[in-house]
């Protein structure tokens, strides 16, 4: 399947990795990407550059295909060495940064400068314009079924995808409730160029997370059994 966003960035399935906190390690952004997704490591997991920067060497390690570093700008008064983490990314070739939280719009000089192509989280029509007017590459577009980032608005994907698509011109992937083929064409026939899919993929064989979060899901389904990370 093609579409804008396996074009720009060079994979073979719109599916992007949720970029998930103590989830997003190399096996898991590895796996997504050989199976032809877009696999995401978490930058902030990571305790330091230093860390991050071994863990994206790690991941080269483990596949050749394309893999993006999830980076939260998050407010607070100790911020997080992100001139550090940005350069881990840039040093480790890494072309592909997802961002969340705050406006990327400081460090995007740095990222475009490195030849990396960005897509911002964004909970509302009006932040993903704003994203896409400061040089944003796409953005992930966030209904409020979407886990961790629901915004204020409280506005769903059945609504909110169709008036991202009437307004942006930059492509954009649909977050939130996103976990099967089916949802998928949904999301592209709302207007979406793919999807961001992160909880479907904490129930494979590749989570590394020290939360059992598999586990608790499928014992509560009554279901043992876990999936290897692979598209259709």
């Amino acid at each position: 399947m093609k579409t804008k966003i396996t074009e720009m960035f060079g994979i073979e399935h719109p599916v992007i990795q949720g970029g998930m906190h103590y989830v997003g390690f190399a096996e898991m952004a590895a796996a997504v990407s050989n199976a032809g997704g877009l696999g995401i490591i978490t930058g902030l997991t990571q305790r330091t550059p230093e860390d991050l920067a071994k863990e994206i060497e790690k991941c080269k390690g483990m596949t050749d295909k394309p893999f993006g570093v999830n980076l939260t700008f998050l407010p607070g008064f100790a911020a997080p060495d992100y001139p550090g983490y940005i350069k881990a990314i840039i040093d480790g070739g890494v072309k592909i940064v997802e961002t969340a939280g705050r406006s990327p719009e400081a460090y995007l000089p740095a990222l475009k400068e490195a030849g990396i192509k960005v897509i911002h989280k964004c909970t509302s029509v009006r932040h993903s314009l704003k994203a896409e007017r400061i040089g944003c590459d796409a953005v992930s577009v966030d209904g409020f079924e979407c886990g961790g980032h629901p915004g204020e608005d409280d506005i769903p994907n059945m609504i909110l995808l169709p008036r991202a698509a009437e307004e942006l011109k930059i492509p954009f992937v649909a977050s939130g409730g996103m976990g099967n083929a089916q949802q998928l064409v949904a999301a592209l026939a709302l207007g979406a160029d793919g999807i961001n899919m992160g909880r479907s993929e904490e129930h494979t064989s590749e989570l590394q997370s020290p939360v059992p979060i598999s586990y608790a899901v499928f014992c509560f389904k009554k279901k043992k059994k876990k999936t290897k990370t692979t598209y259709y």
